[in-house]
């Protein structure tokens, strides 16, 4: 289950264009009947919890709050939060000639990967990333 929150007003349709592709996804790497909760807020409200929980005062596109270590046997249902700032995710879809809903879908993949473990500490750990951030475009 995909639960969308808006603290930020999205364009029409990306709700529940998010909703069934982030599931999709989902399905695809094996959490079906795992939730995640994504919420849609400015770069203020992103920029709040990132300089709270990393100690970096800017804003950013997207964070991701996982409820589980990785390498736990117990994988709860609820995999954790995604937060996408409206604000960042504009710009960075002007930037890369791309709607909003495509730059959106983007953010939320990369989350949700972060919050099944995985990380981008090299340039090898960036292919998992990537496959991801494809794929949920074409689902």
């Amino acid at each position: 289950m995909v639960e969308i929150i808006a603290q930020r007003r999205p364009s029409v349709g990306l709700r529940p264009l998010l909703r069934r592709h982030l599931q999709a996804l989902m399905g695809e790497l094996g959490y079906p009947a795992h939730a995640v909760t994504v919420i849609l807020c400015s770069d203020k409200t992103i920029r709040m919890l990132k300089l709270e929980h990393w100690g970096e005062d800017q804003a950013t596109d997207v964070l991701s709050f996982p409820t589980f270590e990785p390498g736990d046997p117990f994988v709860p249902p609820h995999l954790g939060d995604i937060w996408i700032s409206l604000d960042t995710a504009a710009q960075q879809a002007k930037l890369h000639g791309q709607a909003l809903g495509t730059e959106v879908q983007i953010l939320a993949a990369h989350a949700l990967w972060h919050l099944l473990g995985h990380d981008h500490q090299n340039q090898r750990d960036w292919s998992g990333f990537e496959r991801v951030q494809q794929r949920i475009l074409t689902l």
